[in-house]
C-alpha cells in the first residue's frame, strides 16, 4: 500500500497542520447530528420492521430475511474497514495515514452491529435456516457460539487498534506504531478465518446441502469493495463539509479510487471462479445454487450484477480522471453500494422467493434501521477523537503524498 511517489515534509510544516481546525468536528457542525439522526432511523426502521413482521407467519419469514440483508450490508462495510486498518499497519503504509482515522471510525461500529444479529439468533433461526429444525445436520448452539466468537474477535481488534491510535495522539509514542504493526499480522490471520467461516455460516448454509470452498473469499471481496465505496464517499463528503481540508488531497482520493477498482475486479474474479468451477464439475449438489438463480427475475438480477457490479464500473474506474473527480467517484461509489446490496439480496432471497424477486416494504424498513445503527455508531466515533492520527510518525510522508 506504500507508494514510491512521495516526498518528505519539512518538520516545520507539521505543527501548522496539527493546529488546523478542520481536523476535529467543530461545535455546531452538521456531522455532530449524525448519532441522533442514526438513532431516529434505527428506532423507526427497526420498530416498523418488527411491527409489520409479526402481523403474519409469511411476514415474519420476510422480516428475518430482510433483516439479514440489511445487517450484512452494514457489517460488510465495517469488516472492510477493519481489513484496511490491518493492512495499513502490516505494510507500514505512508500515504493512507491521513485517511486512516476515518477507517478506524467505521470499524468502531462493529461492537454495535453485533446487536443487529441478536434478534436473528434469538427469533429468526427457524425462518432462516432449515437445518435448525434437524439436530443431526448442524448444531444451533455451536452456530450461536461461533457467531459470538466472530464478533468478539472483530470487536476486540477494532477496539484495540482504535485505542492505541488515540493513545498515540496524546503521547506521540512511536512504539505504539510498532506494536500495531506486529499485531496486525496475526490480526489479519484471525480476520481471514473468521470472515470465511462467518460467510459459510450466515450465507452459504441458507442453501441446504450446497457448498463452495471459495464462498468466503467471494463475501470478503464484496465487503472490501463496499468499504472502499463508502470510504470514498466519506472522504469526499468530509472535504465538501470543510473537514480535512489541509491534509486530504486529490492524491489520497485517487488512491482510494484505485483500491475501489482493485476490489471491483477481485469480486468479479471470485464470482467467475466460483461459477466456472461449479459449471465445469456439473455436480448436482453444487449446481443447485446457480440453478435456482437461473429462474425468473433472479436471472435478470444476475445479469444486472454482471454489468453493474463489474463491467461498467470497471471500465469507468480505469480512467484517471474519474478517480480524481469527486463527483464522478462519488457517483460510482453510490452505484457500487447499490450493486453490493443487490448482490447480498441475490444471495439471501432466492431461498424465500424461489420464483423471482418479490420486493417488500420490510426490505426498506430493515435496511433503514440497520443503516441507522451504523450511522449512529459511526457518528459517535467521529465526535470522540481527531479526524487524523495527529502524531503518527508517518504523517509527514502522508501529507505530501503524490501519485506518479
Amino acid at each position: 500500500m506504500s507508494d514510491p511517489g512521495h516526498h518528505s515534509a519539512p518538520s516545520s510544516a507539521r505543527p501548522a497542520v496539527l493546529r488546523a481546525a478542520s481536523l476535529w468536528l467543530p461545535a455546531g457542525h452538521p456531522w455532530r447530528r449524525l448519532p441522533a439522526i442514526g438513532l431516529v432511523l434505527a428506532v423507526v426502521g427497526l420498530g416498523a420492521s418488527l411491527a409489520i413482521g409479526f402481523m403474519s407467519e409469511a411476514a415474519r419469514s420476510q422480516l428475518w430475511h430482510s433483516w439479514l440483508v440489511g445487517s450484512l450490508f452494514v457489517l460488510s462495510i465495517a469488516l472492510g474497514a477493519l481489513f484496511f486498518v490491518l493492512v495499513h499497519h502490516s505494510t507500514q503504509a505512508g500515504w493512507s495515514v491521513v485517511v486512516r482515522r476515518i477507517a478506524e471510525d467505521i470499524m468502531a461500529t462493529l461492537p454495535f452491529l453485533a446487536l443487529l444479529f441478536v434478534p436473528l439468533l434469538a427469533f429468526g433461526m427457524g425462518d432462516l435456516f432449515h437445518w435448525s429444525h434437524a439436530k443431526e445436520y448442524l448444531n444451533t448452539k455451536f452456530f450461536v457460539i461461533r457467531t459470538v466468537v466472530y464478533f468478539a474477535i472483530w470487536s476486540a481488534l477494532a477496539i484495540w487498534f482504535g485505542r492505541l491510535s488515540r493513545l498515540q495522539d496524546d503521547t506521540g509514542d512511536h512504539q505504539l506504531t510498532r506494536r500495531m504493526r506486529k499485531t496486525s499480522l496475526p490480526g489479519l490471520l484471525l480476520f481471514a478465518l473468521t470472515v470465511t467461516f462467518f460467510a459459510f455460516d450466515w450465507l452459504m448454509s441458507l442453501n441446504d446441502g450446497w457448498y463452495s470452498t471459495i464462498f468466503g473469499v467471494y463475501f470478503f471481496a464484496g465487503s472490501a469493495m463496499a468499504f472502499f465505496a463508502f470510504f470514498a464517499l466519506a472522504v469526499i463528503a468530509a472535504r465538501r463539509n470543510g473537514l480535512l481540508a489541509e491534509v486530504v488531497t486529490t492524491e489520497h482520493q485517487h488512491d482510494i479510487g484505485k483500491l475501489l477498482l482493485t476490489f471491483v475486479a477481485f469480486w468479479a474474479y471470485m464470482a467467475f471462479s466460483q461459477f466456472l468451477l461449479i459449471w465445469y464439475a456439473n455436480l448436482p449438489e453444487e449446481t443447485s445454487f446457480f440453478a435456482q438463480r437461473y429462474t425468473g427475475s433472479w436471472l435478470t438480477a444476475g445479469a444486472v450484477l454482471l454489468f453493474g457490479h463489474f463491467l461498467v464500473p470497471f471500465f469507468l474506474l480505469l480512467s484517471r480522471a474519474a478517480k480524481r473527480n469527486p463527483k464522478a467517484l462519488a457517483a460510482l461509489s453510490v452505484w457500487l453500494l447499490a450493486m453490493h446490496l443487490l448482490d447480498l439480496y441475490w444471495l439471501v432471497m432466492p431461498k424465500l422467493h424461489p420464483v423471482g424477486l418479490v420486493p417488500s416494504l420490510l426490505d426498506a424498513t430493515a435496511l433503514i434501521g440497520c443503516c441507522g445503527v451504523f450511522l449512529a455508531a459511526f457518528g459517535g466515533a467521529l465526535k470522540r477523537q481527531a479526524l487524523v492520527p495527529l502524531r503518527d510518525p508517518r504523517l509527514p510522508e502522508s501529507l505530501t503524498f503524490e501519485n506518479m
